[in-house]
């Protein structure tokens, strides 16, 4: 009888700690791309954007693009070409350029671990280097199942280039389906 007790009570207390433990650990913390919740944690599919001049100046005009989705000689053209960025004069003072050129390139996709920047590098014809990541093979892949109304057809969408509008978290670097909810549609 005593045994059972000792046994009953030292279960019980494995138990109490474990839901302690769980409950510490709930809650959510986030930083870099590493999301933890709970006993069970997830790292971002890219990394996120963590220069702030970058994210303000490219992101005053389109979402801030992370740098492990382009290899780094996209990035340097990109950055030889403001004058002509898509049609329009993005041109940035000569400090400016620099500090964020050193920054995209530094986290480019050929220089990133995340697996999206690596599928990204296996879906290159090593020709051109790539200048739309919506027109990149690995991204119209993954797309491709996607009917167009639900993208380009959608007033709230318009472009596969306007990830955040269906990518919830796209800010943080994940991309998985899971965090997808198409404007009109949901998940």
């Amino acid at each position: 009888m005593n045994r059972k007790i000792i046994m009953g009570t030292l279960l019980m207390a494995v138990c109490i700690t474990m839901a302690v433990t769980a409950i510490a650990y709930g809650d959510r913390h986030e930083w870099d791309g590493q999301e933890e919740s709970g006993l069970f944690a997830r790292t971002a599919d890219i990394a996120p954007v963590t220069n702030k001049l970058y994210a303000n100046e490219c992101g005053s005009c389109h979402f801030a693009y992370q740098p492990g989705w382009l290899p780094a000689r996209s990035w340097q053209h990109m950055m030889d070409t403001l004058d002509d960025h898509f049609g329009e004069n993005a041109e940035l003072d000569d400090l400016e350029r620099r500090e964020i050129t050193r920054y995209l390139i530094a986290n480019a996709a050929d220089r990133a671990s995340r697996p999206q920047s690596r599928w990204v590098l296996r879906s290159l014809d090593g020709k051109e280097p790539p200048m739309r990541i919506s027109e990149l093979r690995y991204i119209r892949h993954e797309h491709d199942e996607i009917p167009g109304r639900l993208i380009e057809g959608n007033p709230r969408v318009r472009s596969r280039s306007n990830c955040q509008a269906c990518h919830t978290q796209a800010d943080k670097g994940f991309f998985d389906e899971h965090s997808v909810s198409i404007p009109g549609y949901g998940y």
